[in-house]
């Protein structure tokens, strides 16, 4: 009997080693994925919060690493994903406007065309895709034009949070020396 159990272990042993063998898993990320909410404490952080989120941003950080990023990294009056890898998508929790439309409660992506003084900001229906190689003008459901503001401390990585007016919702995107905010209208 013990040999019996001495064998169980032994082989029980060997396939779990040779079973986490076969997983090969991706290296740490240069670009981590990060979430934005509004309000900045949607989400529940201890049991008395009420948790009521109305936009949602999901985007990787990609890093400056003394870059100039506008113009060179990311072109000027070429789509680009609001940060790395997959693009940027937006979730509206409920029906939200922007620039005067209407745009109704569900997922989006997030793209913008930077230009020296001002972005095209896009919000798009297509979902999953990498980058901004496969955008398609077509299903876009808003573009606004809105300016450029310089800061004066660089920003490192990519990112993105929101600050409040009333019943308005500022998205705002910084990277570089770089930002710029479009006003979403909750009510």
């Amino acid at each position: 009997m013990k040999k019996l159990c001495l064998l169980a272990v032994t082989l029980f042993a060997a396939f779990t080693v040779q079973a986490q063998d076969v997983v090969k898993f991706a290296p740490l990320d240069a670009s981590p994925v990060d979430i934005s909410y509004f309000p900045n404490k949607a989400v529940k952080f201890k049991k008395t919060d009420n948790p009521n989120p109305v936009v949602k941003v999901t985007y990787a950080r990609p890093s400056a690493k003394g870059r100039t990023i506008f113009g060179d990294v990311v072109k000027f009056g070429e789509v680009w994903r609001v940060g790395a890898n997959e693009n940027t998508e937006i979730k509206f929790y409920k029906d939200v406007t922007i620039g005067g439309k209407k745009v109704p409660a569900g997922y989006y992506s997030l793209f913008v065309i930077p230009e020296k003084e001002k972005w095209t900001v896009i919000i798009n229906k297509e979902l999953d895709l990498w980058g901004g190689y496969a955008y398609d003008e077509s299903k876009d459901v808003v573009r606004v034009s809105v300016p450029v503001k310089p800061v004066s401390t660089s920003i490192e990585a990519l990112s993105i949070a929101f600050t409040t007016e009333g019943n308005i919702a500022n998205l705002v995107i910084g990277w570089d020396k770089t930002t710029a905010e479009l006003p979403i209208t909750v009510k």
